[in-house]
């Protein structure tokens, strides 16, 4: 008997949506038995489905947009700039296809060709998160369709319902059936899809803990293609600047944005000890000004909650944590509304703390270090396993390319905050962030694998050196 599921608005408590788990193993079989014929399709026949995609999502939109917001609790102006990212996606992945893994054809020797193409994987599982629960996810789906895998998804049982609305505007498109599939499920049904062996491929964004678990699953079958985007704990370095009020924006973008509920959101602000305390106080200032409410409120907040009542708990006793272990509170975390995942973001100095845990902490919590020079700074920031993103605010050029150079992570920004990355670049990160397969524009590249080739249309060859002379004395007359 399938376990029922349920999703609840976490500005509300209100029940959303609710369903069955899948069975894995049909829901493989169908796709495994649909993706010959879709990889078969010429690419203009599957670039065109896909812009019909786009067609539906905005016919769509603003009850998509509606969906995201009452799903994940973000406010309803930044639900629509990720249906907004959905439909832009399809563009930027035929372009990058073509790019990345397009044909080339060279002269080889004796009148041959040489040739590289590309060959979908098979069936793909694509594992997403609940923070952009379209976004995301699409963000693997539509080069892999592009490329002529079928594919299975599994959203974050946090958001199945965006998850289920994504595959049917897929099939509403025209997108074959079996060649969209959805399982939903919790982290049973995470584990069957990714380890079935019909399964050639897992693109996988969410948390480091169980990204390291599928990466370890993995180990004995390199056969498999594996994409992981595991978050970070990314610093933003302030440095010398005389425009104090636009440094602190950039900073509470960074660590405030989407309830800081984004991978690549700030959780370290490294700052030069004589600008820290006049930086911080505007830093709070600001903080102090941002409204906190449900997706649909009027004014429109700057954040909603964070996604369940679970997170908001594990966020408070992280605050308490720094705490209590030598950190000294500049902006408390307050839970506002009892019995929901509403909380206000923190502010903690962490430059007293001996040991500083080196730990994702998924939402609006910011953790300052006080430094005195920028090779610290620089070192400060590279004191992680993570390795997503960061940020340098203020600072020369020099400075500037400084931390370019030194700083271990996949995005390195200069005056923009540490979120917000374009989907026309790649998006990935090094340590335990990722493991060098970017998504984003360079998505293409683990959607199909190259197959380099040598063709002429007759055979031709001969044997120039190491042959015996014909024995031409036992040949008759």
């Amino acid at each position: 008997m399938s376990a029922t599921l349920t999703s609840t608005e976490p500005a509300t408590g209100a029940q959303l949506w609710q369903g069955t788990a899948s069975d894995v193993e049909a829901e493989v079989a169908r796709a495994r038995t649909a993706w010959p014929k879709w990889a078969a399709q010429p690419i203009a026949y599957r670039i065109e489905t896909l812009r019909r995609f786009v067609n539906v999502v905005r016919a769509n939109e603003e009850a998509l947009a509606d969906l995201i917001a009452r799903e994940t609790g973000k406010p309803l102006w930044d639900a629509r700039t990720e249906v907004t990212a959905v439909m832009n996606k399809v563009d930027i992945s035929v372009a990058a296809f073509s790019e990345r893994t397009g044909q080339r054809r060279l002269e080889a020797a004796m009148g041959a060709r040489q040739s590289v193409r590309h060959k979908p994987h098979g069936v793909m599982a694509v594992l997403g998160p609940y923070n952009f629960p379209a976004h995301l996810p699409n963000g693997h789906i539509v080069p892999a369709l592009l490329a002529g895998n079928a594919v299975i998804f599994k959203p974050s049982e946090k958001t199945p319902a965006v998850g289920e609305t994504l595959v049917r505007f897929y099939h509403e498109a025209g997108v074959p059936e079996d060649a969209v599939r959805l399982v939903l499920g919790g982290p049973e049904e995470g584990k069957a899809l990714a380890a079935h062996p019909d399964v050639g491929g897992v693109l996988f964004t969410g948390s480091a803990q169980t990204g390291i678990a599928i990466n370890r699953q993995f180990a004995a079958n390199p056969g498999k293609m594996l994409a992981l985007e595991m978050g970070g704990n990314n610093p933003i370095v302030a440095w010398d600047t005389a425009d104090i009020a636009s440094a602190a924006t950039l900073i509470v973008q960074s660590a405030f944005l989407s309830s800081g509920q984004r991978c690549t959101a700030a959780s370290r602000l490294i700052v030069k000890e004589s600008l820290a305390d006049i930086l911080i106080a505007e830093v709070k200032k600001l903080a102090d000004r941002l409204i906190i409410d449900h997706p649909h409120a009027d004014p429109a907040p700057f954040m909603g909650p964070v996604i369940d009542n679970q997170a908001a708990d594990q966020l408070t006793e992280s605050f308490l944590y720094l705490m209590s272990n030598g950190g000294r509170p500049i902006k408390h975390m307050v839970r506002t509304t009892k019995g929901l995942p509403f909380v206000t973001p923190a502010i903690i100095d962490v430059t007293p703390m001996t040991e500083r845990p080196d730990i994702e902490l998924f939402g609006p919590l910011l953790q300052v270090v006080r430094v005195a020079d920028f090779e610290s700074a620089i070192l400060e920031a590279n004191n992680t396993r993570y390795g997503l993103s960061a940020a340098l605010i203020g600072g020369s050029p020099e400075q500037y390319n400084q931390f370019w150079s030194n700083i271990r992570a996949g995005i390195v920004n200069w005056n923009r905050p540490t979120n917000g990355a374009s989907s026309s670049a790649p998006f990935g990160g090094v340590g335990i962030s990722g493991n060098h397969r970017p998504s984003a524009y360079y998505a293409a590249d683990y959607c199909a694998y190259p197959v380099a080739s040598v063709e002429i249309e007759q055979p031709r060859a001969s044997i120039g050196v190491g042959l015996k002379d014909i024995d031409t004395s036992a040949m008759g007359d």
